[in-house]
């Protein structure tokens, strides 16, 4: 790949931030990071921003100082927060939390970018979605986010493809993260189980997030845009809850 690609990720300070820019940097790209911590690893084509997401003036202002530093040619917003509660205890406030950290920010930084996007000709915007989008327990403010995620992806990827811009979405399943290990515990009878639920019986790795990533980001896959790919192990077939 050519050090002239810039990708903006949100939350790459770890887990499948982390590896994937882990991994674009070893392919020549510049990072950005966007994230509460700086990343745990450091590089020369590693950059990190502090920003808190859920603060919309806040993102506002670091998409436009990043655009007027950087040619951005990826955004991926790969940030996410969980906040699970059954219908009971869910409060409006974390649907609008979530709608700014999950949905708000990837429009400050895309609006920020489109500009240099669209006069190269060439852009790819990514979410990391969720299988909870197709519903699961304990979600409310979560996967009604996470599905809108899907529909605004798609209504990008209609206004942008004459511009060589793509939009896809990332949706994993279970993934061995700090997230998921906040809501399932690490090495538990419970984590075993779920496992064993899952169609090709194994929670899924950030590699395995990062490989879809990859290839969305290249610029060979320009024929592929408005897409949701699930990275779940077959479990968006069936049912399944955590």
């Amino acid at each position: 790949m050519s050090a002239d690609f810039t990708a903006v990720i949100t939350g790459a300070s770890k887990g499948i931030g982390a590896d994937l820019a882990g991994r674009l940097l070893a392919r020549g790209y510049r990072v950005i990071n966007l994230s509460r911590g700086p990343a745990e690893f450091s590089h020369d084509r590693l950059e990190n921003m502090s920003v808190d997401l859920l603060d919309s003036a806040a993102v506002t202002e670091a998409a436009a100082a990043i655009a007027a530093r950087h040619e951005v040619t990826h955004v991926i917003h790969n940030a996410g927060l969980v906040w699970p509660k059954l219908v009971e205890e869910a409060q409006p406030a974390d649907i609008t939390g979530l709608a700014q950290l999950h949905l708000g920010a990837a429009l400050s930084l895309v609006q920020a970018a489109l500009p240099a996007m669209k006069a190269r000709r060439f852009g790819r915007i990514l979410f990391n979605g969720s299988r909870a989008a197709l519903g699961v327990p304990t979600r409310t403010a979560y996967s009604a986010s996470k599905a809108g995620m899907i529909g605004m992806a798609r209504t990008w990827a209609l206004e942008l493809a004459p511009h060589g811009i793509t939009v896809n979405v990332v949706a994993p399943g279970p993934i061995q993260t700090d997230n998921f290990w906040g809501i399932v515990p690490k090495g538990s009878a419970r984590e075993a189980e779920l496992a064993k639920r899952i169609p090709v019986g194994r929670l899924g790795t950030v590699e395995d997030v990062s490989n879809a990533f990859l290839f969305f980001c290249d610029p060979a896959s320009g024929f592929v845009t408005g897409q949701t790919l699930y990275v779940c192990g077959g479990a968006s077939v069936g049912s399944m809850s955590l």
